[in-house]
């Protein structure tokens, strides 16, 4: 057993904050990812409330030194609720200079700079399109530098060691990570086990990995290198069992948790995609509770094994992200058809073709409802945070359950990668879920399109069971039988009852939340992952006696019931979307009113700065804003 040593603490005034921003920054290969995703599990259990943000480039292994190679992860974390991962950062350890380059007009003014001067050599400030070393030229006089040689230290922890130049070279990551758990006063010991489990069968890379994350530590004591520390307290977050969760993680539990509460096995048919993977690879793991995940050769494949799965009585799901749910659009209008439950993820990233596979973007809600040839209506729901995926799955489960309908889950890259704490429910928390799933055979004989009075949901029975022999397919039904018709009149009144079924489930969905007034100049909506940014922005405006509310959108179609009558008591209706406006033109199409819409399409979340700015030039220049609408 490894046992960690760190040095006494030096007598350092702490500072108590409410919050605080840090980026880590450096090339791909440098772990960014992991130490970042380390840092913000070890505030989550020390009781912050967080947000983060990864953000890294499409390629495996970007460009070496390059700016456009840069890997990030931003995390925020405080003592009451957080709800982005921060505009400006409070601290940034960059690892080379184009980290540096990349990632310095987002650190606030007097924010600490830790800067890997490794990095910073002829080569690496070329590649950067530094003339100078910016540590050197006094252009980062308004921020607190602290040139730190990162991969020097750690080659000086590790000088015992058996490891190649290169292994010692990318532990350089957990040293920068030892400095900063000092420097916010985080515990080391979260990371440790989590290494210890990581690489249990390679005693040598595990010794080192642990040795400097302390000397990392150590160094922050010894150097007399900063002169405060920084605290930041436990978040009142309600009493219960927490972890750390990604939105990919908290679809595929959320799903499993449908299962379960269901009675139904889960299949899962995937394909490997930016930035959906992490939903397939997440539930090969759970093999223990009846998941069964198939790797298809393709996009296609995937939905038709899923749709296959359902046709045979399994709760049944896929996900992909923008191209993807292109090549799937055909099958999806065989769900609608055939009226098999069918959970649909969408983690959608910057389009259109390949574009950027590793960026968010809210650009999918026209190819979500609209995007099927006919008359082909489904449901579409999109979770606010990290977490609230794993209760937008549960409940893409119950909704295509009851009502035999496939259920779109538009999640984004930015909720996918994303991670906040989730108080784990229990058991009794989660409502059971009653599959529509007939055993007996009814009075008159099976009919498969026979349907339910209060819900309009077909039959469902698994085939191969005696006397509830039956046919399903995409062609058109003769009501009830299921019976192939051309009939015009059969066509028309099936077109009704499948639209009639989709428009009923709104009263089977919660009410639109308004945050605010009921009445008065502005009522923002958001949906996705926008939330944040949002509610951030709006409670600091009512703050200084703005009027203006926020409602945030979970169920895109259909829309609420309350949502009409909330809209009518505002003046003005503003849209934040991460696209061009398109839940600004199902708005107007569907309300008939003159809405306003502030968008932005560079594969970057919304900042709360940004809604902010925008919302006080419209309530200055209200009138001008109208005519611009």
């Amino acid at each position: 057993m490894f046992f960690i040593t760190v040095s006494a603490f030096t007598m350092k005034p702490t500072y108590n904050l409410d919050h605080a921003v840090i980026r880590f920054a450096g090339d791909s290969g440098d772990g960014i990812q992991i130490i970042g995703s380390q840092f913000a599990s070890a505030s989550a259990l020390l009781g912050n409330d967080i947000r983060s943000l990864p953000d890294f480039p499409a390629e495996i292994r970007a460009p070496e030194g390059s700016v456009g190679g840069v890997s990030s992860f931003q995390v925020q974390f405080g003592n009451s609720a957080v709800y982005t991962p921060g505009d400006k950062c409070d601290a940034l350890v960059a690892m080379n200079a184009a980290a540096l380059k990349a990632c310095v007009n987002d650190v606030a003014e007097g924010g600490i700079i830790i800067a890997n001067t490794a990095g910073f050599s002829e080569k690496n400030l070329r590649l950067a399109g530094y003339a100078q070393n910016p540590l050197e030229d006094k252009s980062l006089a308004k921020f607190n530098i602290f040139p730190v040689n990162i991969s020097q230290m750690t080659a000086h922890a590790l000088a015992d060691h058996k490891l190649s130049t290169r292994e010692t070279e990318r532990a350089k990551n957990f040293f920068a990570l030892g400095m900063m758990y000092w420097l916010y006063n985080r515990t080391i010991e979260p990371t440790a086990e989590w290494l210890r489990k990581k690489f249990s069968g390679q005693p040598e890379i595990l010794n080192a990995n642990i040795e400097v994350l302390c000397s990392g530590w150590d160094y922050a004591v010894n150097a007399e290198l900063f002169p405060v520390r920084y605290q930041v307290s436990a978040a009142p977050l309600p009493v219960g069992k927490y972890r750390s969760l990604t939105g990919n993680v908290g679809i595929a539990l959320g799903l499993i948790a449908g299962s379960i509460k269901s009675g139904l096995p889960l299949f899962f048919g995937g394909y490997p995609i930016t930035p959906a993977s992490d939903i397939l690879q997440t539930l090969t793991a759970y093999k223990h509770f009846g998941v069964k995940v198939f790797q298809a050769e393709d996009e296609i494949a995937a939905i038709a094994s899923a749709l296959g799965a359902s046709f045979g009585g399994n709760l049944a799901a896929t996900a992909t992200s923008g191209p993807g749910m292109s090549l799937k659009t055909e099958a999806l209008g065989l769900a609608v058809m055939a009226e098999l439950p069918l959970v649909v993820v969408n983690v959608q990233r910057s389009g259109p073709s390949t574009g950027m596979p590793t960026k968010t973007e809210q650009s999918d809600l026209f190819q979500a409802l609209y995007g099927r040839h006919g008359e082909a209506p489904l449901v579409v729901l999109a979770p606010a945070t990290p977490a609230e995926c794993f209760a937008i799955a549960f409940e893409a489960v119950r909704i295509a359950l009851k009502y035999m309908t496939p259920v779109i889950i538009l999640s984004d890259a930015y909720l996918a990668n994303g991670a906040e704490p989730w108080r784990i429910p229990g058991d009794d928390e989660l409502p059971d879920i009653e599959p529509r799933l007939t055993t007996e055979v009814p009075e008159g004989g099976f009919k498969p399109y026979l349907r339910n009075p209060e819900t309009l949901a077909r039959a469902w029975a698994v085939p191969g069971t005696p006397s509830l022999e039956h046919r399903i397919g995409g062609l058109e039904k003769q009501g009830a039988t299921g019976g192939v018709s051309h009939n015009p009149e059969h066509h028309a009144a099936m077109v009704k009852a499948r639209a009639a079924k989709i428009a009923g489930i709104a009263d089977d969905m919660p009410s639109a939340e308004l945050c605010g007034a009921d009445s008065g100049e502005i009522l923002v909506i958001s949906w996705g992952g926008t939330f944040g940014a949002v509610r951030t922005a709006v409670e600091s405006l009512q703050k200084q006696g703005e009027s203006v509310a926020h409602v945030h959108l979970r169920a895109l179609h259909p829309f609420p019931r309350n949502l009409a009558a909330l809209m009518q008591g505002f003046e003005h209706i503003v849209v934040a979307e991460l696209n061009s406006g398109q839940l600004v033109a199902v708005l107007r199409g569907e309300f008939a009113q003159n809405i306003f819409q502030y968008n932005k399409v560079s594969g970057q979340p919304f900042t709360a700065d940004e809604i902010t700015v925008f919302l006080h030039r419209f309530l200055a220049q209200k009138p001008v804003m109208r005519n611009a609408a």
